[in-house]
């Protein structure tokens, strides 16, 4: 029997572009498919850029799925690229049948809950924090995405494992993906470990790129790493996405949390909702079962209570992160702990917050309720 198109269309439909994250069909990169009497196959798949870096994955899936089809005996993939004129159309496409760049998340009708992860000083750990979050979010079967928005200090890249640089599809860029993870960062366009020297506009014209010029496709979560304090960035981000909720990262130390009470009090400035707050740092695990609290106790939990009294409004101690030597191990190798140890004390923990944040019910603020006024 001859292998029929609808059989092979069918098999093309389970290649996913591993940048973009949909099916090549439903992109249109499938230029022709056919396919003789001997069961051989020849189709070209057409690149969205010529030097696509994913190409011989693109090349190793298509042959899998055509090969799975009763009667294939052999496939051969040719490569193409696409022109100006499909590019431009799979751009518009991709942003929803419009061709003007725009921040999606600051849509009034956008799903995706995004959470701005903030610290009154650097080195509680605000980085680590938010890798695994997201690592552990997307085990829990959500879509997310990362923006490395801590343009001076950044470190996500390392954190994910993030080896691949964006691809640019004009001036739409794909980022790469990591432990199911969606990462863009400076870091992926800076060479070596050259400092990033730029003064506020800049900040904020890169932070608008991350987000309007990205595709970031549907995701469920959006975590904003942000540089330490209340400065420049963090005022861009609540301009950009109003709705973007803020998470605060502290140590258990007073002198800490005093700080975290500043990164959180900016909420009320810029009208921002404060999700709630982490305590990192909390104790360490001794091998007779005793912990010992090398920062002291209490951080979190002030924080969260002189948040509360000053926003008006509940500000939950999400959760305490135990000091863990396979946290550190893993951010340096590229594994949040949470995949690579996930049994460890600080993956556990981690873990329970992430369950906590994809638990918790979107509220209705900045969300079109589809109402109209009745006429009288």
């Amino acid at each position: 029997m001859p292998v029929s198109q609808d059989a092979l269309h069918a098999a093309l439909s389970t290649v996913i572009d591993p940048e973009i994250r949909k099916p090549i069909t439903e992109l249109d990169m499938v230029q022709s498919c056919t396919c003789d009497d001997s069961g051989h196959v020849d189709v070209t798949v057409l690149l969205t850029v010529s030097g696509c870096p994913l190409r011989d994955k693109i090349t190793a899936d298509t042959t899998a799925a055509l090969m799975a089809v009763e009667g294939v005996t052999s496939v051969d993939v040719t490569l193409g690229v696409m022109t100006d004129e499909q590019r431009g159309e799979l751009k518009t496409k991709l942003r929803g049948g419009s061709a003007e760049r725009e921040i999606p998340f600051a849509k009034a009708g956008s799903l995706t809950r995004v959470y701005a992860v903030a610290s009154g000083k650097g080195g509680v750990g605000k980085s680590s924090v938010t890798a695994n979050l997201a690592a552990a979010l997307a085990g829990e079967g959500l879509k997310v995405g990362v923006v490395d928005a801590d343009i001076y200090g950044f470190s996500i890249p390392r954190m994910l494992g993030v080896e691949g640089r964006p691809t640019q599809v004009d001036d739409m860029i794909l980022p790469p993906v990591s432990h199911e993870v969606k990462v863009i960062s400076i870091g992926m366009f800076v060479p070596g470990n050259q400092p990033v020297v730029w003064r506020g506009p800049m900040l904020h014209r890169a932070l608008q790129q991350f987000l309007a010029d990205v595709f970031w496709g549907d995701l469920d979560v959006l975590l904003l790493d942000l540089p330490p304090g209340t400065g420049d960035v963090a005022i861009s981000i609540a301009q950009l996405i109003p709705g973007a909720e803020i998470l605060v990262v502290t140590t258990p130390q007073q002198a800490a949390a005093e700080v975290a009470e500043r990164a959180g009090s900016i909420a009320l400035q810029t009208h921002q909702r404060v999700a709630g707050v982490i305590e990192n740092m909390s104790w360490l695990e001794l091998p007779d079962g005793t912990r010992q609290e090398i920062f002291g106790s209490g951080g979190g939990r002030d924080v969260a209570e002189s948040l509360t009294r000053a926003i008006g409004a509940p500000v939950p101690l999400l959760g305490q992160i135990p000091l863990d030597t396979s946290l550190r191990i893993g951010a340096d190798e590229g594994t949040p702990v949470v995949l690579g140890s996930p049994d460890s004390p600080a993956a556990v923990a981690l873990r329970g917050i992430a369950r906590g944040l994809a638990s918790r019910a979107r509220g209705l603020a900045g969300r079109s309720l589809g109402l109209t006024p009745a006429g009288r």
